[in-house]
């Protein structure tokens, strides 16, 4: 008997870090910001036909309206209720982009705010994205209801009431994170009313959950509320599949809070993923790509089967978070193309793509004094319709790289090779580097200041591939750039280091 409870107890836990996707997709998107209505079309319209498996979106519940700034995107992250109502749309236009998305294998992963409530400087009032009523003041969130017998207030022994010293654990989890109300987790009840939130959104059809703040929850309030957490919906998952959940913890080591304290609970985000692998592209303090040989474990991350992977995210791409100006975004699209394209082709971890909105940066100082404007909007403050181009492209300020050639076909190439390990590595003890993922596909890379003119060996079978980067098969021919495969498995590549894409890729879906 203690045997079953055991293994009962261990398919619970490995249940988390399955992602519960579609059969042959392997990647998420992160649509920050978007509109419910905007995701539902764009899961049918492009994510379900090139190969995502899914959409992590922004906080689904009622959150305070924030005007000065105005409507910045943190907003987002200062809950007053649990209502599905925010500026992405109401309860009704959640359950149809749930449903849509879940018709055509596109699933939906949510950003749950469940470590605090607003900032206690947010006063009283009724400025939410539902009506409801609030008083920080006096910690009531009648929406909820939440009073003040179920905040940490008397929990937290500094001074201010915020965490002061990062190296002090009990400080990180017991004690406000830039003044947001902070929740008494241990307590049955609040456990009770966050566990119902999420089996509502259970219910309604998602199928897992990023854990914001989790560094600043202990991890076994965490695993108390995900033990309450019913089966998700037959209606789209097999009998008896759990929620995957992926836990936010900025861990760059040197911290009184690691990772690995919170693997029990399912996956958490590798934040030295993006910060280390945008020295490498930007050749900084040294590094090279042919260091990349042994990316993963070999350079002191968490387990792959453990992490949630990025080049970038909405905070460290404005200089929050963790990896500083290291970090690669849009702004640096050639780079940035490399480094994601790297990420999809590598079997490290479970990968997400940013997919963010443009903004006018002005640095004072080395920061960006515009690091908190919110999504595209109107005039009365609503955020505006992400709109697409004759080109594909999107408008209105949405930047959409997860339409961009080269980061969708590479989406598509690791679908391609799902389950291959590394195979044929090579460089030249540079920023040229090549790699397969057993005979399924091979990437190559070109981040040296001198042309690449070599022959690699593959691992493919022969025949005649289409480069992914530069152009895509469409039916019998290629858009852009040829590459032919030899009976010995070996090919050659000559990229010239202007070009605009400065890599190349091919894999068995792209023969000819």
């Amino acid at each position: 008997m203690k045997l079953f409870l055991l293994l009962v107890v261990a398919g619970l836990c490995s249940a988390q870090y399955n992602p519960n996707m579609m059969d042959g997709k392997t990647s998420i998107v992160h649509l920050f910001e978007w509109r419910w209505a905007d995701i539902a079309a764009e899961c049918e319209r492009y994510l379900g036909p090139n190969g995502y498996g899914g959409v992590q979106i922004s906080p689904p519940n009622e959150n305070i309206v924030v005007t000065n700034p105005n409507r910045p995107w943190y907003e987002r992250y200062q809950p007053v209720s649990y209502k599905l109502c925010t500026r992405s749309g109401n309860e009704q236009q959640f359950r149809d982009m749930v449903t849509r998305c879940n018709n055509v294998g596109v699933f939906i992963y949510v950003d749950s705010v469940i470590n605090h409530m607003c900032g206690s400087s947010a006063g009283s009032g009724t400025r939410s994205t539902c009506g409801s009523s609030y008083s920080t003041g006096t910690r009531d969130f009648p929406g909820v209801p939440y009073s003040k017998l179920d905040f940490n207030d008397n929990k937290c022994t500094t001074r201010s009431g915020d965490i002061e010293n990062y190296a002090d654990a009990s400080q990180v989890r017991d004690c406000r994170l830039v003044d947001l109300l902070d929740l008494a987790l241990e307590k049955d009840y609040v456990r009770g009313k966050i566990a119902d939130f999420m089996n509502n959104l259970i219910g309604i059809g998602v199928a897992g959950f990023r854990l914001d703040a989790s560094k600043h929850m202990w991890p076994g309030d965490i695993k108390a509320i995900l033990n309450r957490l019913g089966d998700l919906n037959t209606k789209w998952f097999p009998s008896g599949a759990k929620a995957f959940i992926f836990q936010e913890v900025i861990d760059l080591g040197g911290e009184a809070i690691s990772a690995s304290e919170y693997f029990g609970n399912g996956r958490v985000t590798e934040f030295k993923y993006g910060a280390m692998l945008g020295n490498v592209i930007r050749k900084w303090n040294g590094e090279k790509m042919a260091y990349l040989k042994n990316w993963g474990e070999g350079w002191g991350f968490m387990p792959t089967d453990k992490a949630l992977v990025f080049v970038d995210n909405h905070d460290n791409q404005r200089g929050h978070g963790a990896g500083g100006s290291s970090i690669l975004t849009f702004f640096d699209a050639r780079l940035y193309k490399m480094g994601v394209g790297f990420m999809l082709a590598h079997p490290y971890g479970f990968t997400r793509v940013m997919s963010s909105y443009r903004w006018t940066r002005n640095f004072v100082d080395g920061k960006d004094v515009n690091d908190w404007i919110g999504p595209p909007s109107n005039s009365d403050g609503s955020t505006k319709a992400v709109t697409i181009n004759a080109d594909s492209t999107c408008g209105n300020d949405w930047v959409c790289e997860h339409r961009w050639r080269e980061i969708m076909n590479m989406v598509l190439f690791r679908n391609a090779v799902d389950g291959e390990a590394v195979a044929n590595w090579w460089n030249n003890t540079g920023n040229q580097i090549a790699f397969g993922r057993g005979s399924k596909g091979f990437i190559v890379f070109n981040n040296d200041n001198s042309n690449m003119d070599v022959t690699l060996m593959t691992g493919l079978p022969a025949g005649t591939y289409c480069d992914v980067i530069s152009g895509q098969k469409e039916g019998t021919r290629c858009t852009s750039k040829q590459i032919s495969v030899a009976s010995d498995g070996s090919a050659h590549f000559l990229i010239p280091t202007t070009a605009e894409d400065p890599f190349l890729a091919i894999h068995v879906n792209a023969k000819l």
